[in-house]
């Protein structure tokens, strides 16, 4: 008769995966639920959307999520400050400095269009904020801080334009980068209620190339020094 194995034996027998646990992968696991976050306030707006939805989309356990943002209107905080941090980056890499004032213009227009249409997420989180009449946006600390660089940036390029004598003096940066939002945005959001109005598909490559280079020449267009000026 066989002696009963030990517990000490039972337990080296086990499988390793039942005896060793996975070390929990933070970053991973706050930016797969950022990631879901930021398409299910984008889709369902902030009251719509659900934490268990959530939890659910970024494969993550709800208690994890409320141990990493708190409750949903943090996480939906963070999803606000990550999108505008993620635009931000992009604009920062575009290394306008380097470029002449016409190019750099340019490179911003074609930037921020092209960003608005390959997240349409965005546009969608930016009217969810709206509708909130902006009350989560002013409570977030470093949205001045990430804004602030920009209008200086684009500031800088206008004076540069108007040295070399291409640009008008009488721009106000802030009102031109709200136009140079408005061309992609407008443009993004309203995609399938335009294409039916005007019996065009204009979410395909050849009207989204012509309304990019449309966008750039209108600002182009508007910052050129007048004759006589």
């Amino acid at each position: 008769m066989s002696e009963p194995s030990s517990p000490a034996i039972a337990e080296a027998s086990k499988p390793q995966a039942e005896t060793t646990k996975r070390p929990r992968n933070s970053a991973k696991t706050k930016a797969s639920i950022l990631a879901a976050a930021r398409v299910e306030f984008a889709d369902r707006g902030f009251e719509g959307a659900r934490v268990d939805a959530i939890a659910e989309r970024a494969g993550a356990n709800k208690r994890l999520l409320y141990h990493y943002f708190g409750n949903k209107e943090e996480l939906y905080r963070a999803v606000l400050l990550d999108a505008y941090q993620e635009i931000r980056r992009g604009e920062r890499a575009l290394s306008l400095d380097q470029y002449d004032p016409a190019q750099a213009m340019d490179r911003l227009v074609r930037f921020t269009f092209r960003h608005f249409l390959a997240n349409p997420w965005f546009p969608r989180l930016l009217g969810t904020e709206n509708i909130e009449n902006a009350r989560f946006l002013k409570t977030l600390p470093d949205i001045k801080a990430l804004h602030s660089p920009l209008v200086g940036q684009i500031a800088a390029i206008l004076e540069r334009g108007a040295a070399s004598g291409i640009f008008r003096r009488d721009v106000d940066p802030v009102q031109l980068y709200i136009s140079v939002a408005a061309l992609g945005f407008f443009y993004v959001s309203n995609t399938a209620t335009l294409s039916v109005i005007f019996e065009r598909d204009l979410s395909s490559v050849g009207m989204v190339q012509e309304r990019e280079a449309h966008a750039v020449q209108m600002v182009l267009d508007f910052l050129k020094t007048k004759p006589g000026a």
